[in-house]
């Protein structure tokens, strides 16, 4: 019996299958200046500024969200022109009335656009507080990655 339990226990100990995994490193093709994260399990090479409120009324009928889609109309030209990979998207949340809009952009055009305040931000943010029925306006920087 002790014979069998050692074997048994020899065989599953040198049993890739119960062998503790290596570490998945990321492999996505990523550019010359990817910033890692996770000890190599990802890493990032686009990072997103994203504006966000909260807005009033039902998402169907809400004013307060009417006025905020043509602001975004009236910006998004200048927006997109951050960088010529920027990617914009838009948010909203129906159930926690939730406004969002993201702008990815290449890492390499992070820095000049952030070191320029992040424009059209500081325009775009004043009227959109001034919009009846829009609260809690806030940004957020964080890496947006497709994979």
């Amino acid at each position: 019996m002790k014979t069998s339990i050692a074997f048994i226990a020899t065989l599953v100990s040198r049993s890739s299958a119960f062998a503790p995994a290596a570490p998945k490193i990321f492999t996505r093709n990523m550019s010359s200046n990817a910033v890692p994260l996770a000890n190599g399990a990802m890493s990032f090479d686009r990072v997103c500024r994203e504006w966000r409120c909260k807005y009033t009324g039902d998402k169907a009928t809400s004013e307060s969200l009417e006025k905020i889609a043509a602001l975004v109309e009236e910006y998004l030209p200048q927006i997109k022109a951050v960088s010529s990979d920027a990617k914009v998207n838009r948010l909203v949340c129906g159930a926690c009335l939730d406004f969002k809009l993201m702008t990815t952009v290449p890492l390499d055009d992070f820095g000049p656009w952030e070191a320029k305040g992040y424009a059209p931000e500081a325009e775009f943010l004043e009227k959109l507080k001034a919009i009846d029925g829009v609260s809690q306006v806030e940004t957020q920087t964080i890496t947006n990655m497709e994979i």
